[in-house]
């Protein structure tokens, strides 16, 4: 009597995780589709690129480095220019590039490491140095992931400084007050933001 009511059960339960697993997975998917094929992300020097031609061995990379000039190499069209466009933007000037070679070329740009994003975090934080700017991050999330302050921070005198169009801006930011609920206080980071903590 006991395993003919015990199999339903088992059969149920499994299926309830096997559902969870699902749902887990898929979020997951999502959450990383999101950051792959961000499509306002520029490309920019120190950044490494993906490049797939499809049908085409010779034409597909790993590991494309953006140089200092914001160019890249590809065979048969020799430097193309990668920096302030998109990933979709620089596929289409690959195919339109190799369309004189190749038949209907279907190219795939993919930013595997994007290494010109950074912001640096110095001062009395636990964690200074220069972190990846990888997805949308606040300054206080990037306090988080630096640690946290040491025992001697000023947290209402921290300083970003910020180049914007050629000029140099100097923003205070007073930690306490966006941790007491001044949500507007707390800046979303750009590449190149230098953060001082003294």
């Amino acid at each position: 009597m006991f395993k003919i009511k015990s199999i339903p059960c088992f059969f149920c339960f499994f299926f309830m995780l096997f559902a969870a697993y699902l749902c887990i997975a898929g979020n997951v998917a999502a959450g990383s589709a999101g950051v792959s094929t961000d499509r306002d992300y520029k490309i920019g020097v120190g950044d490494v690129l993906q490049v797939t031609t499809w049908k085409e061995e010779d034409l597909t990379f790993e590991k494309v480095f953006v140089r200092n000039d914001g160019k890249i190499t590809i065979p048969l069209l020799d430097d193309i220019q990668a920096e302030g466009r998109t990933t979709m933007q620089l596929k289409k000037a690959i195919e339109t590039g190799l369309a004189e070679f190749v038949e209907a070329p279907t190219v795939t740009v993919t930013l595997a490491n994007p290494g010109s994003q950074k912001y640096y975090i110095l001062g009395e934080v636990v964690g200074v140095g220069e972190y990846p700017l990888i997805k949308k991050l606040t300054v206080v999330q990037a306090f988080a992931l630096a640690k946290g302050f040491t025992e001697w921070a000023s947290k209402d005198e921290i300083i970003l400084f910020r180049k914007e169009n050629g000029k140099e801006q100097m923003i205070k930011i007073d930690y306490d007050d966006i941790t007491d609920g001044e949500l507007g206080n707390d800046i979303q980071l750009k590449a190149d933001d230098i953060i001082i903590v003294p």
